[in-house]
């Protein structure tokens, strides 16, 4: 995505195929808790959907309703396994006439590829968006104020979505939008932000947002692993339980109305020094040497130490002793979600 290179060197950051990173972390941390940041999502990439029959294609393969999302608004979805588990986690809504779904870009080749499979003969086409547009998240106290004065369309409320000029702005909380254009406004839209005092920031700043606010992301290294409920997927509005079959639907199901729930998505806090990485195995004394989860989100935290999204064993949260990579491992505290987990889904 060479529409990045002169932008990122610019304002000083250096970026590999999947992470944007600068010389000074802390400071765009303490930013991104109080301040305005913007940062390049060079871990996402988007793939378009069209054609008159995008919307029953998408229903018939993802966890939400497709059917039913309004033309201004965006939702959390996935696209799952037969056997139940997480291929992908998604963003997606109503783009040019279409859809667009943004996913983890580690993931989305193979996601593209599978896709694909499925359209037969749909009219229906899917295409990578990562070489024409570009995702830029923005987060700011105040956001809707930002984005205007950046001449962005606002949204109106988190999870809805506003479109001008080829560019969408998808509000995701209170104070967090994912910006997706054109790559040719790429380089006009950033430098409109940086004149309201939007700081420049790398992904570790993205991802710790994402912790903050219990937003769990599949990447290759937790790909097939996990039922949505084991990340809070109903809790955060990415499946309906009322829309019919797609792949996957009926172990979702079965875990929703007959099963127990095991395990679930934990938010955690470790000391600096811990050599934590997404797809880390997690341990507790009452499971001996057996796993009792896995790292799905990790970020440095902005007073410092480590911040992470973890699918643990119940059992063993409620015990609060969990070990980073063995039961001699660093250990780590369980700490708060912006959600309870015991919500019961209205879909």
């Amino acid at each position: 995505m060479e529409y990045w290179n002169s932008i990122l060197a610019a304002a000083g950051l250096e970026h590999d195929a999947l992470s944007i990173k600068s010389a000074d972390t802390a400071a765009e941390l303490a930013a991104a808790r109080s301040g305005a940041i913007m940062v390049p999502l060079v871990h996402l990439r988007g793939i378009a959907a069209e054609g008159e029959d995008a919307t029953d294609f998408l229903h018939n393969l993802f966890s939400n309703d497709v059917r039913k999302l309004p033309d201004d608004a965006a939702q959390w979805t996935s696209f799952n396994s037969p056997k139940g588990r997480m291929l992908a986690s998604m963003l997606l809504w109503h783009a040019d006439g279409g859809y667009r779904l943004v996913m983890a870009a580690d993931v989305h080749e193979g996601i593209l590829k599978k896709l694909r499979m499925f359209v037969l003969r749909s009219k229906v086409a899917l295409q990578d968006c990562g070489e024409a547009r570009a995702l830029l998240g923005v987060s700011c106290d105040a956001l809707a104020e930002c984005l205007a004065k950046a001449g962005l369309p606002v949204p109106a409320a988190p999870m809805k979505c506003s479109q001008r000029n080829g560019i969408s702005v998808v509000r995701l909380d209170a104070r967090r939008a994912l910006v997706d254009l054109p790559a040719e406004q790429l380089a006009e839209v950033w430098a409109r932000l940086g004149e309201q005092g939007v700081r420049p920031a790398g992904t570790a700043a993205w991802h710790w947002l994402d912790v903050q606010c219990g937003i769990p992301l599949i990447t290759q290294a937790t790909q097939d692993d996990f039922v949505a409920q084991m990340l809070n997927y109903e809790i955060i509005g990415g499946v309906n339980f009322k829309k019919g079959c797609y792949p996957g639907q009926e172990i979702v199901a079965r875990t929703q109305y007959l099963g127990k729930l095991k395990k679930r998505m934990y938010r955690l806090l470790g000391p600096g020094n811990a050599p934590a990485h997404v797809g880390d195995e997690l341990f507790a004394p009452a499971f001996g040497d057996q796993a009792v989860g896995k790292l799905v989100t990790v970020a440095p935290a902005p007073n410092g130490g480590i911040e992470a999204l973890a699918v643990l064993q119940i059992q063993a949260a409620d015990e609060g002793q969990i070990f980073l990579g063995s039961l001699d491992g660093t250990r780590l505290r369980l700490a708060s979600l912006p959600y309870p987990l015991d919500v019961v889904p209205v879909s």
